[in-house]
């Protein structure tokens, strides 16, 4: 039940991110605004998520997770409620960022949970769960958002949030243990400045590279800026005594080879759903509704196999999983290569299957064999680095992409213009054996479609290239389960099995006086006890 509430509200937070993109063209004639405007929907929220992520993994050590967790499951209940009454563009954009401070927190303080209430040997089943809301979620939100937007009102996609909000409050403190306050420190004050700025400017850079022009003054400096402050932040964690997000932790090979691959699967996974979506709205004319449907059973293969590969991470550890899984995606992915502005609906739908299969079968693995290698009292920081990395990467891929999907449309666009000599006199309309002025328009329009398709070819065979990457790199995980790095467990007695720290007090004498339930070791390094002992 614990593990129920907690997946529950990261789902929450994280179907918000691709629902609202579903909304954005609706927003937009609603509030009578330009495209570059109404997209700050979408950019505040991201560039909000980019400044609170790193803030995450403290708040919970200083204030307990189950507190931090309720109250951020609350506010976003009551941003979501702000973003429904919002009465014009600039009220939406601020209200969206009050939505996305707690939307940060909700899935780095819910892994470092899942972590302390799950015994060390059923945490890869535990994050099968777990990662329906990071893969599940993103896949059926096209879906939801759809149905909704042209159906019923863009504004439910928000206020859909708040009773779920409220439930999943009430569901927290009736069902999840203790979690008192860690081993928090002195807050970090100059590594927040330069990390929170840094991934500032560079989700800016991103969300506007494309507008505002990948070699203009405004994006050159935002890069340069944000690549300064990150090397200081490393600086500054590397000498502080109580850092912020400890960057030693990527000493362990094992965390580090992870979040390469999951910066990988996140420009696979995103870089798909936004490209095969453009297609089958742009060059087959479908409607946001009907764009859900086909992509919809993609995420149902996603949530029948991310279970399964927890139970076969349990077993047999990340490896096989990881390099299956990933196997299926390049394979689903090369094959969306020879796609046209005439292939029937089904065929793409069950390549959205199979690398639907391959992303449930791979992702867990991959996040939990990382976070395996890390010591306990630092999973809840390893876990802002895995949202930092998903969201980052996610971004930065689908940015280059796009720029490389303009600059070879328009390269062809041009080549085929260039097949018409300069010199050819154009066809006097209305003669004898001429097309019309509607004719001319429509044969445009079908090479520009036709262009527009073959360039989406290119964009994923080179998604699928950066899956046989990640292929090669999870070849590099540990092929068998291991602990946590940490000291070794007590021996084999009634007394908490799994903490991977010995209590100070005496083992107990095996006996009927024994209740308490097996203890699990907290991302502080303290034991919390379960319900019911």
């Amino acid at each position: 039940m614990p593990l129920a509430v907690l997946v529950a509200g990261m789902f929450m937070s994280i179907l918000d991110v691709t629902i609202v993109n579903v909304a954005i063209p609706t927003i937009q004639n609603d509030f009578g605004t330009t495209v570059e405007d109404v997209q700050w929907v979408a950019n505040a929220y991201t560039l909000a998520l980019g400044v609170v992520v790193p803030l995450s993994g403290w708040l919970g050590d200083r204030f307990g997770h189950g507190r931090v967790y309720i109250l951020s499951v609350l506010g976003f209940a009551l941003g979501s409620a702000l973003c429904g009454i919002s009465w014009d563009l600039n009220s939406l954009v601020v209200f969206r960022i009050v939505q996305a401070i707690p939307g940060g927190i909700i899935p780095v303080i819910t892994l470092a949970m899942v972590y302390r209430i799950v015994p060390r040997e059923k945490i890869g089943t535990a994050m099968g769960m777990y990662g329906l809301g990071i893969v599940f979620a993103p896949a059926v939100g096209p879906t939801l958002g759809g149905y909704l937007v042209e159906y019923v009102d863009w504004r439910l996609i928000f206020f859909i949030n708040v009773p779920i909000g409220v439930l999943g409050a009430v569901a927290a403190v009736l069902a999840l243990p203790s979690f008192p306050p860690g081993r928090a420190g002195r807050f970090d004050v100059w590594g927040f400045l330069a990390v929170a700025s840094g991934l500032f400017a560079l989700l800016l850079a991103l969300s506007e590279g494309e507008s505002w022009g990948w070699a203009s003054y405004r994006v050159v400096i935002l890069l340069i800026y944000s690549a300064l402050s990150l090397a200081l932040f490393v600086v500054i964690e590397l000498e502080v005594d109580e850092p912020l997000l400890d960057v030693r932790i990527f000493r362990h090979w094992q965390f580090t080879n992870s979040l390469l691959l999951i910066s990988l699967m996140s420009v696979a996974l995103f870089s798909g759903l936004f490209y095969v979506s453009l297609m089958l709205q742009q060059a087959q004319g479908l409607g946001a509704f009907e764009t859900g449907l086909v992509m919809l059973p993609q995420a149902l293969a996603t949530a029948v196999t991310m279970p399964i590969a927890g139970r076969l991470y349990d077993r047999l550890g990340p490896r096989l999983p990881a390099v299956v899984g990933l196997i299926l995606v390049a394979v689903g992915t090369y094959l969306m290569t020879d796609l046209r502005v005439e292939t029937p609906r089904e065929h793409i739908m069950w390549l959205l299957v199979l690398r639907g299969f391959g992303m449930g079968l791979a992702m867990m693995p991959i996040m939990t064999g990382g976070l395996a290698a890390v010591p306990p009292h630092l999973v809840s920081r390893a876990g802002a680095f895995n949202n930092v990395v998903q969201r980052t990467s996610a971004a930065l891929g689908v940015a280059v992409l796009t720029a490389m999907l303009t600059g070879h449309q328009a390269q062809m666009m041009a080549d085929r213009g260039a097949l018409v000599p300069a010199t050819t006199a154009p066809p006097a309309l209305g003669s004898p054996g001429t097309p019309s002025l509607l004719g001319l328009y429509a044969w445009y329009q079908q090479t520009n479609l036709q262009v527009y398709v073959a360039v989406l070819d290119e964009i994923f065979l080179v998604t699928a290239v950066i899956s046989v990457l990640g292929v090669l790199g999870a070849l590099f995980l540990r092929s068998s389960v291991r602990a946590a790095p940490g000291p070794p467990a007590a021996p084999a007695e009634p007394a908490p099995a799994e903490a991977s720290i010995p209590s100070p007090r005496p083992a107990p004498d095996a006996g009927p006086s024994l209740r308490a339930q097996p203890a699990a070791v907290g991302a502080d390094g303290q034991e919390s006890r379960r319900p019911g002992g």
